[in-house]
């Protein structure tokens, strides 16, 4: 098992720096230190010599990966590669380009407002969804499935940003129930994250039971359950006890690699809400044009997601043995 999970994070040490790499050439050669300049200063009357007084001040005037000026090491340390990219390695984010803010100690501060929305979601929906997708594969063929299918359909059509709205209007406008916006600390945010959550929630019912559904109809065709079913137990205990244990691999990896990312909340519904977590902060970051704070976050949401791969492939080994050997 210890060998297993070594094996796994080992191969992810390349992918981490491969996607440090292009994080850097799409930043520094698609859009290149000269665009940044412009976009930050102004599209109009920019003058060459006030983008390279930008470029000194943010230290993008070097060279980007090689500085044939120096000699020795320093022809790669003095690079904007080296300065700006490499320190990303061990989370260095550096400062921001506009209000040259710590970004690392924003995104300490702000994560915790994002987990406050995202996980009462994540781990509620999760019960949710599973609940509904069983309740609808228990009773497959009947009028409750085929309503419940057509229901989640058109749940899932439906724009986030429509549930958004309507949440508000209704829930804060009309019923005046919760905070239509804002946040507090402790445990005074509670009624600013109870809206969000529930509104979260309610959008992706469609999207999950769905998916949970197709599993469960899928493992209840198999000879296994069959065989089950011809020892007589009930369709309840086939259902909950061999199906689902059964149906936990393509669960989990639904929901392990989902777990990166609470950190990063939900960018549109913070946005709204105005939550000041790390999805606003990206949104903030984008429409100020500050590529640091981008960049780092760009950089960060990568990393997330390869964590969540690898704590799916571990997740794997505690339901199915077998994967460790294969």
């Amino acid at each position: 098992m210890l060998t297993y999970i070594i094996r796994r994070i080992l191969y992810a040490v390349p992918i981490v720096i491969g996607v440090n790499v292009l994080t850097a050439v799409l930043f520094f050669y698609v859009n290149t230190p000269d665009d940044m300049a412009r976009k930050t200063l102004g599209e109009k009357n920019v003058t060459p010599a006030a983008i390279e007084n930008w470029k000194r001040d943010h230290g993008y005037n070097l060279p980007t990966f090689l500085n044939a000026k120096e000699t020795g090491v320093s022809t790669v340390t003095q690079t904007i590669f080296f300065q700006k990219s490499v320190p990303l390695l061990w989370f260095d984010f550096g400062r921001s380009d506009r209000n040259n803010i710590d970004i690392g100690g924003e995104i300490k501060k702000r994560m915790w407002a994002s987990l406050a929305v995202s996980i009462p979601m994540f781990l509620i929906g999760i019960l949710i969804d599973l609940t509904f997708a069983m309740i609808l594969a228990y009773y497959r063929g009947t009028y409750l499935d085929i309503w419940g299918v057509v229901l989640a359909v058109i749940m899932m059509s439906v724009s986030t940003l429509f549930y958004i709205i309507g949440g508000q209007f209704v829930l804060g406008k009309v019923l005046k129930m919760f905070p239509v916006s804002g946040y507090d600390t402790g445990l005074y945010s509670v009624k600013f994250v109870i809206l969000p959550v529930i509104i979260g929630i309610i959008g992706g019912i469609g999207v999950g039971v769905r998916f949970y559904r197709t599993v469960f109809l899928e493992e209840i065709n198999k000879d296994y359950i069959r065989t089950a079913r011809a020892k007589g137990l009930s369709e309840a205990r086939v259902l909950f006890k061999h199906a689902l244990k059964n149906a936990m691999i393509p669960v989990l990896t639904n929901v392990v690699v989902s777990i990166p990312f609470l950190f990063y909340g939900s960018l549109i519904m913070e946005t709204f809400f105005a939550i000041p977590g790390l999805g606003n902060f990206t949104i903030d970051a984008i429409q100020s044009q500050d590529f640091a704070i981008v960049r780092s976050m760009v950089y960060l949401g990568s990393i997330l997601y390869i964590i969540g791969l690898i704590l799916t492939d571990i997740s794997y080994t505690l339901v199915d043995p077998r994967v460790r050997f294969e």
